[in-house]
């Protein structure tokens, strides 16, 4: 794998891989493979944070792998992040530089009883209802109760307030 030559370099190689598969994407590159053994850790879900002067500019990710690595996982998710999230236009090659870029490593989703066993700053959030279904990561700057955090995750699912719902929760690895 490449180093990334942004003024922004990321520290963490999980990173560097997320930002040069999106560069690559965008120039027409092919894209970047990680050595086997830099990601051998089991599949994991991911998402693919990308900030622009503090700011979102595209977040997109998987609960659950789709791919059989966490390398290919993080790849395939930073390329949408900065291309097909709807919330945003595509990321334009000659705003690359002022991009950064987080990852977040998932642990399986597991179901909780109640939202008392919920912590914003620790557990991300899933709710769902049929086919529904909201995902909030933990830590994020202003969501700091549970009742934030369930009404953000219920409203990107479409669930009313009181609507029952199926609530899970989930850790993350934040990588910057």
């Amino acid at each position: 794998m490449t180093v990334s030559s942004s003024s922004h370099p990321p520290s963490h190689p999980i990173v560097r891989l997320a930002r040069l598969a999106i560069e690559n994407h965008l120039t027409g590159e092919p894209a970047p493979t990680a050595e086997a053994d830099l990601f051998s850790t089991e599949p994991s879900g991911a998402f693919v944070s990308l900030k622009k002067g503090g700011q979102l500019r595209g977040c997109i990710g998987t609960i659950l792998p789709v791919t059989g690595t966490l390398g290919d996982e993080v790849a395939r998710n930073a390329v949408s992040a900065a291309t097909r999230d709807p919330r945003f236009a595509p990321v334009a090659p000659e705003e690359l530089d002022q991009i950064t870029v987080s990852v977040d490593v998932l642990t399986a989703p597991q179901p909780v009883s109640s939202p008392d066993d919920l912590d914003p700053s620790r557990y991300g959030v899933i709710v769902q209802s049929g086919y529904r279904k909201g995902v909030l990561l933990p830590d994020l700057p202003g969501i700091d109760t549970v009742e934030k955090q369930l009404a953000i995750a219920r409203q990107k699912a479409g669930i009313g307030p009181t609507e029952k719902c199926e609530l899970l929760r989930f850790e993350v690895k934040r990588y910057f």
